[in-house]
């Protein structure tokens, strides 16, 4: 366990120390339809420091996205909806176009962040095989409709078709999943640590699939959500059913800004 561990935390480490860390982003842009001019001028839509005024525009029209560079072919976007978003560079800045319950923003990253201050690592609990617990997984039947909130407000509709049971210091919780994949399952959760060791917000875990009707949730695993490390990320929040009743000792520890 502590190998596959090791590199995990070795993986979570070069993940938030590269370029396209969440650290360097440095702006979150809500769109319109129409005409979104870019640019480093103060009444520009999507603000790109020390840009010249106007590089640009993206227009939003019958559900596509364009980037129109001052200088250069027109280029169709793709959001993050169905994987990876198309990234248009400008020098050392880019930008990108998320979805978020139908509103269109453009995320701005600094590539060259950590030039100036070098991400520092995160810090953890000891790990401990006793946070690693086999929970049983039940169906839930008829499938949970569940509004989640993300640090902005906005609601997400989910639907829960299973929850994990388990038991802690004689007390039997379950933790309802927010997506189930074919390669993993994705929880967000808070506990009792949550704004005093943890990240306040709470934390989130991915696990492997369901198998003969149980399931490994490996807290030394959790780890802090990107709303953690800058605020122009849009994170859900653990739901209600989710804020366990006591303390999960285990996985990533509250991250501290640097300065």
């Amino acid at each position: 366990m502590i190998n596959d561990l090791n590199s995990w935390q070795v993986a979570r480490h070069a993940e938030l120390a590269s370029p396209d860390s969440w650290l360097g982003l440095v702006g979150l842009y809500w769109l319109q339809p129409g005409l979104n001019t870019v640019g480093g001028a103060a009444d520009a839509v999507v603000r790109l420091p020390a840009a010249p005024a106007v590089v640009g525009a993206l227009r939003w029209q019958d559900n596509e996205i364009w980037w129109l560079p001052q200088a250069g072919a027109p280029q169709l976007l793709q959001t993050d909806t169905h994987g990876l978003p198309t990234v248009v560079e400008c020098g050392t800045l880019a930008f990108f176009v998320v979805e978020r319950e139908g509103q269109l923003a453009a995320r701005v990253r600094d590539r060259a962040w950590a030039a100036r201050q070098p991400f520092a690592g995160l810090q953890y609990f000891a790990a401990d095989p006793a946070w690693r617990i086999e929970a049983e997984w039940q169906a839930i039947a008829p499938p949970l409709q569940m509004e989640v909130p993300n640090v902005s407000g906005e609601l997400k509709m989910v639907e829960v078709g299973h929850r994990a049971v388990f038991a802690v210091g004689g007390q039997t919780v379950a933790l309802l999943p927010m997506a189930v994949g074919a390669e993993e399952v994705f929880f967000v959760f808070r506990d009792r640590s949550s704004g005093k060791e943890t990240y306040g917000a709470g934390r989130f875990l991915k696990t492997a699939p369901a198998c003969d009707g149980r399931i490994v949730l490996d807290f030394n695993r959790a780890y802090n959500p990107p709303c953690a490390f800058t605020p122009f990320a849009t994170c859900p929040l653990p739901p209600p059913e989710n804020w366990l009743p006591f303390a999960v000792p285990a996985g990533e520890r509250k991250w501290e800004k640097p300065g």
